[in-house]
């Protein structure tokens, strides 16, 4: 009689095993911008499938998967930026494919950080 009450349990086992586990992103970065006026701002991508803070998740996910994840080897992209010199830090960290990413630049401006990187610091 003590094994029946396992029953129950047992049938809510078997039955969760059909039941897909959700798909883990094959990359997660976290991305932040520190300007010189101290603001701090922070989002989080994650890639395949896209995701994430980033608020153009799916196309810093496609710009990242043409150069497998190195920041530093994407084409930057025309784009009209003022010239006006506030420069601001941008960094990424975390895995791409289980590669570690680490990256670090200095751009002359938010525009610029936008423009060289094709969008993936564009938040």
């Amino acid at each position: 009689m003590v094994f029946s009450s396992f029953a129950p349990i047992a049938a809510c086992v078997l039955g969760l095993s059909g039941v897909a586990a959700p798909q883990l992103p094959a990359s997660t970065l976290q991305l932040s911008l520190h300007e010189t006026t101290g603001r701090l701002s922070s989002v989080s991508l994650t890639c395949e499938p896209a995701g994430g803070s980033h608020p153009q998740s799916d196309a810093a996910c496609a710009t990242l998967a043409g150069v497998d994840g190195d920041i530093a080897h994407i084409k930057p992209r025309l784009q009209r930026c003022t010239m006006i010199y506030s420069p601001v830090d941008a960094a990424a960290f975390g895995t791409w494919h289980g590669k570690p990413v680490t990256f670090h630049a200095t751009f002359s401006n938010k525009c610029a950080a936008d423009a060289q990187t094709a969008g993936v610091f564009g938040f």
